[in-house]
């Protein structure tokens, strides 16, 4: 992705620009927001990614672990049944191990993406007796997810060490 440098010394990367099909908007944004909240993650220091600074609990350690059991339940057919405690990383959880499994989700989640040509088509699944949302709507919803959730983590990451960007 190529970088700016605004005037304050903050490097962004903008938006992506994508194809003209709406399945190749809809994933060039999924996956570059799915990278900007990854390499928010990436490199935060201990302990403080995991610690709260909010009154509701959150922590940037928690967010990248949340999002990665919101991907293997929309695409992969995952049974979650704690969504609150998603939001929490396991103590012996390292930075690097929280990212990785973050990583693999999506790219198991693509995985499945690429072989579906239908966005009307329901998303593929591994359970067959929960119905599935449309890829369409799957990927409206993981957009909004993970920009929600990359939003916070900006902010976290800011109040952690300073850093900001995408």
């Amino acid at each position: 992705m190529p970088s700016t440098t605004r005037r304050n010394g903050r490097r962004d990367t903008p938006p992506p620009r994508t194809g003209s099909s709406e399945t190749e908007v809809l994933r060039g944004f999924l996956d570059y927001l799915r990278t900007s909240i990854a390499a928010k993650v990436d490199g935060a220091p201990e302990p403080q990614v995991r610690t709260a600074a909010v009154p509701s609990g959150t922590n940037l350690l928690g967010l990248l672990n949340h999002l990665t059991f919101v991907e293997r339940s929309m695409f992969l057919g995952d049974d979650v049944t704690d969504w609150q405690a998603t939001f929490q990383a396991a103590p012996s959880d390292s930075v690097a191990d929280v990212v990785a499994r973050y990583q693999d989700a999506v790219k198991r989640a693509n995985d499945v993406l690429d072989g579906c040509t239908d966005l009307a088509a329901p998303v593929p699944r591994l359970r067959p007796d929960r119905p599935a949302p449309s890829i369409r709507w799957a990927l409206t919803h993981m957009i909004e997810e993970t920009g929600r959730h990359a939003g916070h983590a900006d902010i976290l990451r800011e109040l952690i060490d300073g850093t900001t960007g995408r």
